[in-house]
């Protein structure tokens, strides 16, 4: 397999919209970003050259975001766990968050990762950003061609948010329950219902 094209640019309003239009295989990785958005359009901000912020290009895979979030998970370490749908957490605080669009095409991963700061309450981790960044590739590469089955075990082994309580924050009403499982497409079960987006709050408990 030919080395990835990498894209390394100084400041960018978002490391999704330079990927976007580039070939499979692309990475774009950035200091500082000016617009950066997490899921739900929230925004994604960080000091210059205090994470890493970065976009793959891959080809599409209906599971990517758990497949995402076991490579990242994988990369930063064993410390590291998952918090669904997206979140990277260290020691119960979030350490980074990653936001996949798809396409008939392509997806697109964005990565977030705070390393030498991290916004109060959050957490970081003391890593060189150019050597995370070619982990988090080489196990990208490989979650997001593994097969399904594999994907969604390796995920249940990473999980912070299975068998914790949970409110689930949905349009027009709550859920809240013991977070069981996940089932084969990803979703996940709460008090015995399929959640396939919404804000996910862990509940001591």
């Amino acid at each position: 397999m030919s080395e990835p094209e990498i894209v390394r640019l100084r400041s960018v309003a978002s490391t999704q919209e330079v990927a976007r239009p580039l070939p499979i295989g692309s990475i774009v990785v950035a200091d500082h970003q000016t617009a950066g958005r997490g899921r739900l359009d929230r925004t994604w901000t960080a000091p210059a050259g205090s994470a890493l912020l970065a976009s793959f290009v891959l080809a599409p895979n209906p599971l990517m975001s758990l497949a995402a979030g076991v490579a990242a998970a994988e990369a930063c370490g064993d410390a590291v766990l998952l918090k669904w749908p997206n979140d990277l957490m260290l020691d119960g605080r979030k350490l980074g968050g990653i936001l996949v669009e798809m396409t008939g095409a392509k997806a697109v991963v964005g990565i977030g990762i705070n390393l030498t700061s991290a916004p109060e309450g959050a957490a970081r981790i003391d890593r060189d950003r150019d050597e995370l960044l070619d982990a988090i590739a080489a196990r990208l590469r490989r979650w997001s061609q593994a097969a399904a089955p594999d994907v969604v075990q390796r995920w249940r082994e990473l999980s912070e948010t299975i068998g914790r309580r949970v409110r689930v924050e949905l349009p027009g009403r709550v859920i809240e329950g013991t977070a069981t499982d996940i089932a084969e497409d990803g979703s996940l079960i709460v008090a015995g219902e399929r959640i396939s987006a919404g804000d996910v709050i862990h509940l001591r408990g």
